[in-house]
């Protein structure tokens, strides 16, 4: 394979395409609008409709077990008061799913490519050129 397990791990911890290596995934200029397709390589970026449903739950999953459940846990416990423990949850159920959204994308895009990483055309070009030797 050309692009390697890691690299594409690499790739989307570091918000990068996971094709290329390259920081095209969003609009210049923009947080929230993702890209069509990366402007290095041409990698499509969003396969279907709903790709990124995913990503939805990644970072709902990051807010509420990475964030909320602690809260939760030290106002049980008595560590934090009701209101503080309460601000907390509120600011970081909002600022929490902004502050991630671009990672979440790179991460789903990160764990379908983990899988599938013959559908990277970087990958599928080589498996192409195996299989014209083959026949």
């Amino acid at each position: 394979m050309k692009v390697t397990h890691g690299q594409i791990i690499a790739r989307g911890l570091t918000n990068c395409c996971p094709n290329c290596g390259a920081k095209t995934l969003f609009k210049e200029g923009t947080w929230f609008e993702l890209a069509d397709q990366c402007s290095a390589c041409g990698l499509r970026i969003e396969k279907d409709e709903g790709f990124f449903l995913g990503a939805m739950a990644i970072n709902y999953g990051v807010t509420v077990i990475g964030f909320l459940s602690p809260v939760a846990i030290l106002w049980y416990y008595g560590v934090l008061g009701p209101k503080l423990a309460i601000g907390l949850a509120l600011g970081a159920a909002v600022f929490l799913p902004l502050l991630l959204y671009r990672s979440t994308r790179s991460w789903q895009l990160m764990l379908y490519y983990s899988f599938l990483p013959q559908h990277l055309p970087a990958n599928r070009r080589e498996l192409s050129a195996l299989e014209d030797e083959n026949v």
